[in-house]
């Protein structure tokens, strides 16, 4: 329970107001447009190893360095693009993480000049629909799951990288594909009703 004594999954809980309106606003909506399905892929893969928190904070700072997760113009990035993200204080700089979002970008227009959707690509691991999951406690969500796995070889072959099982599945929770709000959070029924 929070401050105003709604319900929420057990994660969402502190006096980061930032992280609950996260839980409260984001976490689970389905998504469709391709750039918000890319900036999840890229800030799930920046997050790798460090709280989901510590990027939320840095979003803003994400959005501006990367050109609002274009991914035209960040697959365009070149060194000189890549020596100021390293320098940008906005985002965590961490050379493998700013090399893989470029060329994760490149890797999603590849996927298009392929006549793939991209967007239609990832929620093909759900048939097109968000999984409804019935968890009662946090501690039953996976880390990963049989579909994140297979979105995560998928995205590998396709040469995407920072796209493990876990970071996939997180993705998948966050982008909407599976509501894993637990039943008793106040969230869990509004987003069955989005999907």
């Amino acid at each position: 329970m929070s401050e105003d004594r709604r319900p929420r999954c057990s994660w969402a809980s502190g006096n980061d107001q930032a992280y609950l309106a996260y839980h409260d606003n984001e976490w689970g909506v389905p998504l469709r447009g391709e750039r918000e399905l890319f900036e999840l892929l890229i800030l799930e893969g920046a997050q790798a190893g460090l709280s989901w928190s510590t990027i939320l904070h840095r979003r803003d700072g994400y959005r501006r360095a990367f050109a609002g997760f274009d991914p035209k113009t960040v697959a365009a990035f070149g060194p000189d693009d890549e020596a100021r993200l390293l320098g940008d204080t906005g985002i965590i700089r961490n050379r493998a993480k700013i090399a893989a979002a470029i060329g994760n970008a490149r890797a999603w227009l590849a996927m298009r000049e392929a006549d793939t959707d991209p967007a239609d690509k990832l929620w093909s691991f759900v048939e097109g629909q968000p999984l409804q999951n019935a968890r009662r406690q946090t501690g039953e969500i996976p880390g990963e799951t049989d579909q994140s796995r297979a979105m995560s070889r998928e995205l590998r072959e396709r040469g995407f990288r920072f796209v493990g099982p876990t970071i996939c599945y997180a993705f998948m929770q966050s982008a909407g594909l599976v509501n894993d709000h637990v039943v008793t959070c106040f969230r869990h029924g509004e987003v069955a009703a989005l999907g």
